[in-house]
C-alpha cells in the first residue's frame, strides 16, 4: 500500500504509515480474476444444476464477456532471489544462532508478523524492532506509534508514588551532593547534649507531679463516677415553729417539715449544716412544702427562691441562688462546691403566704463525694 501522503511503500494489512504516520486508506481485496462485464445480447442466464443429477453444460456457448476494469493488487516490492548456494554449503548443519542465508533485509522488508501465521513474540524482534503491546506488530524503532492500532509504544516510566504524610515526617533528606574532587570534611563529633537534658527535664517533671497526681486521679474518679448521699453532721436554724425541729428537714423523711417560728413569707430564714468530713458537693435536692403529697402540699406556703451558701475547709465561701417551682415532689439542682464543710440556705422569696402560715420545707438531701 503507497502513502498518499509521503509515497512510503507499506506491507499490506497496514493501518498506519511506516514513514509518516498517516492514516492508510483500507483497498477491496481483489480476487484472482477480473469482474465478470455485461452479458452479450442473446445470452442466456446460468441455470442452477439440480442437487440430484449432475449439472448439463449448456448447449449455446457462452459469449466472451466485454473487457472491463481490471484492479491489480499493489504488492510490496519483492526482494531478488538468492543466488545459488554451493553444495557444500547446503550439506552444512546449522546450528542455533546463526545469520540466515541469503542477502541482509532492507529497511522497508519485514518478517510476517501474526496476521500471516508467525508466533507473536513476547519482546523486541532482533534487537531493534519494537512490539505493540495490544496487536502484537512489529514496528521500526523509531516508531512513536503501532502501525496497526495506533498505541503509544513507549509510556515512559510510570509517575512515581508519593509517600504519606507519616513517614515524610520522618524521612531524611536527601543529602547535599558534593562536587568532584572534593572530599568532606573530617571533623570532631561534637556530643549532643539535647537527649540527655530532655530526659533530666522529664524526670524533673514528674518528680514534682508525684504528689498530685493522687489528687488528680481522685478528681477524674469523682468527675466520671456517681455522687453518692452525703447526710449532715449538724445541723441548726434560725428558729422553729412548735412541732417542727430543724431535724425534720434532714431525717429522710418527706411527710414531716421544718418551719420557723414567725409566720410570714419567711424571708431571712435559714437552715444551716455541717459536715465532720469535707465532701465535694455536686448536687441538691430539696422537697418544698409540707409534703409531697398535693393535698398536704398547699397547707403551707412554701419557698421560691434560697441562696445556698457553701463553706470550704479553708473558710471560701461560694453562692449559688436558686429557684424552685411550685409543685409538690423533689427538685434537682447542680451545686458545685470543693471540700465544703458547712452549708446554709437562706429563704429570699416564697409562695402562697399569708396570715398564720408559714414557709415549709419537707426535706434538704445532698449528695456528692468525701474527700
Amino acid at each position: 500500500m503507497i502513502c498518499d501522503t509521503c509515497g512510503h511503500r507499506n506491507a499490506a494489512g497496514r493501518e498506519f504509515c511506516a514513514g509518516c504516520e498517516a492514516f492508510l486508506a483500507w483497498e477491496p481485496e481483489a480476487a484472482g480474476e477480473a469482474e465478470p462485464g455485461p452479458r452479450a445480447a442473446g445470452q442466456p442466464e446460468p441455470v442452477a444444476p439440480a442437487p440430484d443429477r449432475e449439472p448439463v453444460p449448456p448447449l449455446v456457448p457462452p459469449a466472451v464477456p466485454a473487457p472491463g476494469p481490471v484492479r491489480i493488487p499493489t504488492a510490496p516490492p519483492t526482494a531478488p532471489a538468492s543466488p545459488p548456494q554451493p553444495a557444500a554449503a547446503a550439506a552444512a548443519p546449522r546450528r542455533p544462532g546463526d545469520a540466515p542465508d541469503g542477502p541482509a533485509p532492507g529497511p522497508d522488508a519485514w518478517a510476517p508478523g501474526p496476521e500471516a501465521g508467525a508466533p507473536a513474540l513476547p519482546g523486541p524482534v532482533a534487537g531493534a524492532a519494537l512490539v505493540c503491546p495490544n496487536c502484537r506488530a512489529e514496528n521500526p524503532p523509531e516508531r512513536t506509534l503501532c502501525v496497526r492500532c495506533a498505541l503509544l509504544l513507549d509510556p515512559g516510566p510510570p509517575p512515581a508514588l508519593r509517600p504519606p504524610w507519616w513517614r515524610r515526617i520522618f524521612r531524611r533528606r536527601p543529602g547535599k551532593a558534593r562536587a568532584a574532587g572534593t572530599r568532606p570534611r573530617r571533623g570532631r563529633r561534637r556530643p549532643r547534649f539535647a537527649l540527655p537534658v530532655v530526659l533530666l527535664l522529664l524526670v524533673v517533671g514528674i518528680w514534682f507531679a508525684l504528689p498530685h497526681l493522687s489528687g488528680l486521679l481522685g478528681f477524674a474518679k469523682e468527675e466520671t463516677g456517681a455522687p453518692e448521699a452525703v447526710v449532715p453532721s449538724a445541723f441548726r436554724s434560725s428558729s422553729s415553729a412548735p412541732g417542727h425541729p430543724v431535724a425534720a428537714a434532714f431525717d429522710g423523711f418527706n411527710n414531716r417539715y421544718w418551719a420557723p417560728r414567725e409566720s410570714g413569707d419567711g424571708v431571712g430564714e435559714y437552715l444551716d449544716c455541717s459536715f465532720t468530713q469535707p465532701v465535694r458537693l455536686l448536687k441538691m435536692v430539696v422537697f418544698s412544702g409540707t409534703s409531697a403529697r398535693k393535698d398536704e402540699f398547699l397547707t403551707q406556703a412554701r419557698p421560691a427562691r434560697i441562696t445556698v451558701v457553701m463553706t470550704s475547709k479553708g473558710g471560701k465561701e461560694s453562692r449559688r441562688t436558686i429557684r424552685l417551682a411550685d409543685e409538690p415532689g423533689q427538685q434537682t439542682f447542680d451545686v458545685r462546691g470543693s471540700d465544703t464543710v458547712a452549708v446554709r440556705l437562706t429563704v429570699d422569696s416564697a409562695y402562697g403566704t399569708g396570715k398564720g402560715r408559714r414557709v415549709a420545707v419537707a426535706e434538704v438531701e445532698f449528695f456528692g463525694h468525701r474527700s
